[in-house]
């Protein structure tokens, strides 16, 4: 009779729980998201900062080359990289909140470090989903702006005195917002929980729509603040940025420690 080794069970890794929330826990952790940006402005004004430099460049590049058009369509999908520009700043809460040590090398490391683990591979989801909607924004230009006179297509404000250009924004409103609401419900989330727990990218997706689909009210709101935030700081030539960015990251790590219970 021969011995066998026992066979070693890797161990399931914990469930991770979600607690209902309010709308008042929403603004609760946009108010604390207001105190971290205050207690050290100088991260969040670095990375706001790199965001708004990066919309101003794609806004400049577009003028120059005479696509001014294509503004809008990116208007829609640049706060899709937000979030990801905002891990440093999830970070920043998440030492403020364990009173860990606050400087640079620290939370660039940090940063630095999720290359190797699984933020690259939501950073190619997020992209896809970004993908699909410059085609989809590229079918209703053809639908529409197909129809149009070539001096209205490269004009964007005369397009909007067209039928075909009101209806355009309105259909183009409808389909980028679909994408964006899928988006964010997989990614609401996702990237704290990256940060914070050692968990693949598919279980944080599902755990965020999780989230989402168990708070709807809540998130809904969140949502809101969130897209009309960035949008409203995109006005004055994306400066307003330099401070939405980072008030809405840090807010977005205290949604998650209110949406996720603890370990």
């Amino acid at each position: 009779m021969t011995d066998t080794a026992p066979t070693e069970i890797s161990p399931r890794p914990a469930e991770i729980t979600i607690r209902s929330i309010s709308v008042d826990d929403v603004y609760a952790a946009l108010s604390r998201g207001w105190a971290d940006f205050r207690a050290v402005p100088r991260f969040g004004l670095f990375f706001g900062g790199v965001y708004a430099l990066v919309g101003i460049l794609i806004f400049i590049q577009l003028w120059v080359i005479d696509q001014s058009f294509w503004i809008l369509p990116l208007a829609f999908a640049f706060p899709l990289i937000g979030p990801f520009v905002a891990i440093g700043l999830y970070e920043v809460s998440r030492r403020r909140e364990a009173g860990e040590p606050l400087d640079w090398s620290d939370v660039l490391g940090a940063v630095w470090r999720q290359r190797d683990g699984q933020l690259p591979s939501m950073a190619f989801v997020v992209l896809a989903g970004f993908l699909v909607w410059m085609w989809a924004a590229s079918l209703i230009v053809i639908l529409f702006v197909g129809q149009m006179d070539l001096a209205v297509y490269s004009d964007f404000d005369s397009m909007l005195d067209t039928a075909n250009g009101v209806a355009l924004v309105l259909v183009g409103g409808l389909v980028g917002g679909a994408i964006a609401a899928f988006l964010f419900a997989i990614t609401a989330v996702a990237l704290p929980l990256l940060l914070d727990r050692d968990v693949d990218y598919v279980t944080a997706m599902v755990t965020s729509f999780r989230a989402v689909t168990t708070n709807p009210a809540a998130m809904l709101n969140w949502a809101w603040i969130v897209a009309g935030g960035l949008f409203v700081a995109m006005v004055p030539l994306f400066l307003g940025l330099i401070v939405a960015l980072p008030v809405l990251g840090h807010a977005t790590w205290h949604v998650y420690r209110a949406v996720i219970a603890p370990k």
